[in-house]
């Protein structure tokens, strides 16, 4: 099993690869694992507290850090001792949750913590720095990414890495994204994966 990532690995990885596969399918685990070389990381969006240690752990071996949304997983208490268990048995390199409260407890069990956030109006843009300064995540998350515009609004007041997702269905998408500030983009697209063939030939 590989040692546990630190948020600055992370970030460097968030950097260089710039691609999360969001996982929601038990089938896209062998398609994620293959991509690897081309993976920042993997968000984990599926499974229960039955068998979701199994599912960090191969993430793990394979030097994937691996992300679990914790809204998202049956089972899963959430509340103190939810989350220390968490952290000391299914050790996952972080979690993903919207609620400021989950990613306060988890950041204090050493987890490396990314708060997903919805705009869906400008009030949400207020509601984000507000929360930032409440709960200071290492990462953020912006939901949907056809807004990138955006973005560029969400980096004018923090310094913190920008993943952004949903309703990506084509390269042009990531791209405007990326081209607007986001660091990495994630998405449950396999095609979304890895970087075009023509840029992976040009580096």
């Amino acid at each position: 099993m590989k040692d546990a990532i630190t948020k600055e690995d992370f970030c460097r990885g968030l950097e260089q690869h710039k691609r999360i596969a969001s996982i929601k399918d038990p089938r896209h685990i062998e398609l994620a694992l293959r991509r690897r070389d081309q993976l920042s990381g993997v968000f984990l969006l599926m499974g229960h507290i039955g068998v979701v240690k199994g599912y960090v752990n191969v993430f793990k071996e394979h030097g994937l850090p691996v992300f679990m949304h914790l809204e998202k997983i049956g089972g899963l208490s959430t509340d103190r001792y939810g989350l220390e268990y968490l952290a000391k048995s299914i050790r996952p390199s972080g979690v993903i949750s919207t609620k400021t409260n989950i990613v306060k407890n988890a950041k204090k069990m050493g987890l490396i913590t990314i708060q997903r956030f919805f705009l869906v109006d400008s009030e949400g843009l207020d509601n984000i720095a507000k929360s930032l300064s409440q709960t200071e995540p290492d990462i953020i998350e912006l939901m949907p990414a056809r807004i990138p515009d955006t973005i560029c609004k969400v980096k004018s007041f923090t310094s913190l890495p920008i993943i952004t997702g949903g309703l990506l269905y084509e390269e042009a998408h990531a791209e405007a994204c990326l081209s607007h500030g986001a660091t990495a983009i994630s998405s449950s697209r396999p095609e979304l994966w890895g970087m075009p063939e023509r840029k992976l030939t040009e580096s």
